[in-house]
């Protein structure tokens, strides 16, 4: 039994970690949701009217036809990396409007949580009407934005 049991311990740690790394987008969708929830009435009314006065490029007559909002924070080592990402969706990009939202100033924290940011970094793409439509927590590769920017445009605008 004495030999068995290191292994058995060690086998379901293991598993734990398995288990924690395939449910890890499940587990922060939840915590958004769970953070939404929170927020309150007022709070989900004041961050829908600015997401509507802001990026509903449909309603103000503006030339963008979606929004990438990356939530991030300077010193975040994830969040350093993004900003290439960010650099090049804005050179090749122009009918994309790029918002990096620093998750660390006051006057960021009512949007952060209107979404519902639990983790950082995290990608938010928006439609021409300001509506989220993809959501990703971590890194996310330049190539792989393309790829959700195409499958949402109406046109080609790259």
């Amino acid at each position: 039994m004495k030999k068995i049991l290191p292994w058995l311990i060690a086998s379901l740690f293991i598993l734990l970690i398995a288990i924690g790394v395939v449910m890890k987008g499940r587990m922060n969708n939840y915590i958004s949701e769970m953070m939404k929830s929170q927020a309150g009435s007022e709070l989900m009314e004041m961050g829908s009217a600015y997401v509507d006065s802001v990026f509903n490029y449909e309603e103000n007559k503006c030339e963008y036809q979606l929004t990438f909002l990356e939530f991030g924070a300077k010193g975040c080592s994830a969040c350093n990396r993004m900003e290439s990402v960010l650099d090049k969706v804005r050179k090749e990009y122009t009918k994309v409007n790029v918002v990096f939202v620093n998750v660390l100033l006051p006057q960021n924290q009512t949007l952060m949580k209107y979404y519902g940011i639990a983790a950082i970094p995290t990608q938010v793409l928006l439609n021409k009407n300001g509506i989220e439509y993809f959501r990703h927590t971590g890194y996310y590769s330049y190539k792989n934005l393309v790829k959700e920017f195409e499958n949402n445009m109406s046109e080609n605008y790259y």
